[in-house]
């Protein structure tokens, strides 16, 4: 039986292990993916527990992300320019080989929403300057967006990663601007998330075939992206992001390249 799993404290919360029992039913494979819920401060010791039982692999998910990157041995581009971590492959010598697919995710459930979207004729604004941005904003660099801008709470943050993607910087009191005539929208911010405020921000200013992507996922429809459909805009989801990310770390472990389908979906948002 091939063994992987996933990481993190608390960890009760994720849908990793439903997604992934999900392919491993589909395919018929013999395998299990389970969740560890590990402490910060026992993280190394409960990883050489986790490797010396077995297991090929595993995703990382909160507050592990950044501190996985120093006990790999190897780490992707991805992993390295984003600077977290959150799929883990556990190599044939045992060395653990980190790496990064938010970025993966995020491209690829833009593309399969929007058949035949051009990135090399765009701007692009990202709300946000967290982890998650650090992932849109490498995704859009690889895809040769040609003019990126980005708000953020607090203007330092923006800026130190304005410095790295060449991106221009827009103050949080001027994000109505910063979207203003923008190709393509993406917050990346848990804001309007179930529990949490609405992300405040004023859409009139879009252009009217604009795409406005949320990486919230609940609700599925957040208030930011029902502004966007008022606005005629074309709107990506946050659910897909979720499910393509984790497509790279089933395949590297269970030897099986899975797809995204509706069902999947569907049952995702049911738990």
């Amino acid at each position: 039986m091939i063994r992987a799993g996933v990481i993190g404290y608390p960890i009760s919360h994720s849908k990793s292990p439903y997604i992934h029992g999900y392919w491993l039913k589909k395919y018929g494979i013999d395998g299990e993916y389970k969740t560890y819920e590990i402490r910060p401060e026992t993280l190394e010791t409960d990883i050489h527990d986790l490797v010396h039982a077995g297991v090929s692999g595993f995703n990382v998910t909160l507050p592990h992300k950044q501190n996985m990157m120093g006990l790999c041995q190897t780490l992707t581009d991805e992993a390295r320019l984003i600077g977290a971590v959150n799929t883990v492959t556990v190599l044939k010598n045992g060395d653990l080989h980190g790496d990064n697919t938010d970025a993966f995710g995020f491209t690829q459930n833009l593309e399969k929403t929007i058949p035949g979207f051009d990135w090399t004729k765009k701007t692009a604004t990202v709300i946000g300057a967290g982890g998650a941005a650090r992932a849109v904003l490498y995704a859009l660099s690889q895809k040769a967006v040609p003019e990126v801008r980005i708000t953020n709470r607090t203007q330092e943050s923006a800026e130190n990663l304005a410095q790295l993607y060449h991106a221009n910087t827009f103050q949080w009191k001027d994000r109505d601007e910063s979207v203003s005539g923008a190709d393509l929208i993406i917050n990346t911010t848990s804001l309007g998330m179930k529990g949490q405020n609405p992300l405040d921000i004023n859409l009139s200013g879009i252009q009217e075939n604009s795409v406005v992507y949320d990486i919230v996922y609940t609700p599925l429809i957040t208030p930011f992206l029902h502004q966007a459909q008022n606005e005629g805009a074309r709107i990506v989801t946050g659910i897909g992001m979720l499910l393509h990310q984790a497509r790279p770390g089933f395949n590297a472990w269970f030897g099986h390249a899975p797809t995204v389908t509706d069902e999947l979906e569907n049952l995702i948002l049911g738990v």
